[in-house]
């Protein structure tokens, strides 16, 4: 079933499989097969223009069923969805304003509930969320990074995330993951924060912020919509 795409969309996918089954079979003839040809053509030509008018931040995903029909979807409802089409989210202001409600948010339980459980600041939390996705679950960065806190596929495999897309799992890796940055770095928040960002192997020995413009802005955004939150 398809979630939040256009009937006609599915039914161009259904089109698309049924054409391709009729040409790999050779039904029809060649005067068939020549327009459909041409139809096959005006599909994709309508599929890529149904999608590149929605909005940069909206991933794509796909899923082939048990009868070859392909299924669209910007929110994934099975770990069957793979990425299909994805942009950079992260594009968030640098001077310190939240893009983001800093009342009554989304996900809040969640974040309580595992924010709790692990030991970390639920504001902290709060304030990544913010700066990774601005509480967008279905954000993917052109780097591959997944969800609302832009767990990157290596790292959300480690933490055994089946799905990374959806918010609860997400959530709940992201923060088990810096509890785990927290406690390599002794309790300092700032450079636990860059090696979430940057990787902790960018991290200096000397326990130095790495000189790289992303994430040194990265740690201040996200320190001053600590702040707010908290």
């Amino acid at each position: 079933m398809l979630t939040n795409i256009p009937q006609h969309v599915y039914l161009l996918c259904k089109n698309m499989n049924g054409l391709r089954s009729d040409l790999e079979s050779g039904k029809g003839g060649w005067h068939h097969s020549l327009k459909g040809y041409v139809s096959f053509a005006g599909i994709f030509l309508l599929f890529f223009m149904v999608f590149l008018s929605r909005p940069a931040y909206s991933g794509i995903y796909v899923m082939v069923d048990a009868n070859g029909v392909f299924h669209f979807t910007n929110v994934p409802t099975s770990r069957n969805y793979h990425l299909f089409i994805g942009d950079d989210t992260r594009r968030v202001p640098e001077g310190g304003v939240s893009p983001c409600k800093v009342g009554r948010i989304p996900y809040e339980s969640i974040i309580h509930l595992y924010a709790k459980k692990y030991g970390v600041d639920a504001a902290l939390i709060k304030a990544m969320i913010c700066a990774e996705s601005q509480f967008n679950p279905h954000a993917v960065s052109k780097r591959g990074a997944l969800g609302l806190m832009q767990l990157m596929p290596e790292t959300a495999k480690d933490l055994s995330v089946r799905n990374a897309m959806d918010p609860e799992e997400n959530i709940r890796a992201g923060i088990k993951y810096l509890k785990m940055l927290i406690e390599k770095f002794k309790g300092n928040i700032p450079l636990a924060l860059a090696a979430y960002n940057a990787g902790p192997h960018l991290i200096s020995p000397n326990g130095k912020i790495p000189a790289i413009r992303e994430t040194r802005s990265y740690v201040k955004r996200v320190l001053n919509y600590y702040r707010k939150y908290r």
